[in-house]
């Protein structure tokens, strides 16, 4: 008879290797975790490696405010050629030569900073009609794709050695790096396509804290669960609110409260007198009147301390 599952929470910085898909990445952390519930807060491709964020138990329920989170990547790319599926797992196409120089990089990176629309690359995951653009690209069909609003913060050489670049990228939520690649191609009229990929930030988490599959089998039971973060780490990136021991306890059991004044729609994670982590609420706004209304609330009979 196989154990029980745990109901363990919490959060762990996984530093997926190659080959592997986020889904199968989860689901072998689940079974390593022996736990009830898990998931993660961004896609990895196959073919990427780095920093994947699988939550389990309570922090499944704050997984989508990480979401928003700011993304960091070193990619590298090939030069001198188009691919059919902006990667290594396509085929190359429409070879050129290149003949750019690193200041005609250094140029081309700068103008493809700040904000933009990019269109979902139809090998992904976006939806169209319920379907997901990578299943309509496997038969050889396309879609129309809705363009979406991105910010490219910056964008960094690390090594030039042609026909492969490697950069830096810190980029805004939905940033598809293929597609960036392809673009830096274009600007440098010979193409490219990504042959690496690395995540190596999200948010204010990095990938110098994450942990291997190798190391997490390695531990023992105990020592696995010491490895995983307490579940408010989803939403540090939320400006915080903290609240009077009445209006905490309101709050805590799903009612509206008044608040500080902030931008309607704003989502603010809430803390206690104590800095407990209570949850993550909306900030409604009636005239001059500011008001907390929980999205997410803690679960008080978590084992997990926050």
């Amino acid at each position: 008879m196989k154990p029980a599952r745990r109901a363990v929470s919490g959060v762990l910085l996984l530093n997926k290797p190659a080959g592997i898909s986020s889904t199968a990445a989860v689901g072998w952390a689940k079974r390593l975790f022996n736990a009830a519930k898990a998931g993660h807060t961004g896609t990895l491709d196959p073919f990427a490696t780095g920093l994947l964020l699988v939550c389990f138990g309570e922090a499944t329920k704050y997984s989508r405010f990480h979401l928003a989170a700011d993304k960091r990547y070193r990619a590298t790319l090939k030069l001198g050629a188009r691919s059919t599926t902006g990667d290594t797992e396509g085929e190359p196409i429409d070879p050129k030569d290149v003949t750019c120089s690193l200041s005609d990089i250094h140029a081309a990176l700068a103008a493809m900073t700040g904000r933009q629309c990019q269109m979902p690359p139809m090998h992904s995951a976006v939806k169209v009609a319920g379907v997901p653009l990578y299943k309509l690209a496997r038969k050889g069909q396309t879609a129309d794709r809705p363009k979406r609003e991105i910010e490219v913060y910056a964008l960094t050489v690390v090594e030039w050695r042609s026909p492969e670049l490697v950069i830096d990228a810190h980029v805004s939520k939905g940033t598809y790096m293929r597609v960036l690649a392809e673009d830096i191609g274009e600007s440098l009229g010979c193409g490219a396509y990504l042959v690496a990929l690395q995540r190596t930030g999200s948010g204010d988490l990095g990938l110098d804290r994450a942990t291997t599959f190798d190391t997490l089998e390695s531990l023992a039971p105990e020592q696995r669960d010491a490895t995983l973060l307490p579940t408010p780490t989803l939403a540090l990136s939320l400006p915080a609110v903290s609240l009077p021991a009445k209006d905490a306890q309101a709050f805590s059991h799903g009612r509206p409260v008044p608040g500080p004044a902030h931008p309607a729609g704003t989502l603010v994670r809430v803390v206690d007198p104590q800095g407990c982590f209570l949850g993550v609420a909306t900030m409604l706004q009636d005239g001059d009147q500011f008001r907390l209304v929980p999205e997410r609330l803690m679960n008080v009979m978590s084992f997990e301390s926050n």
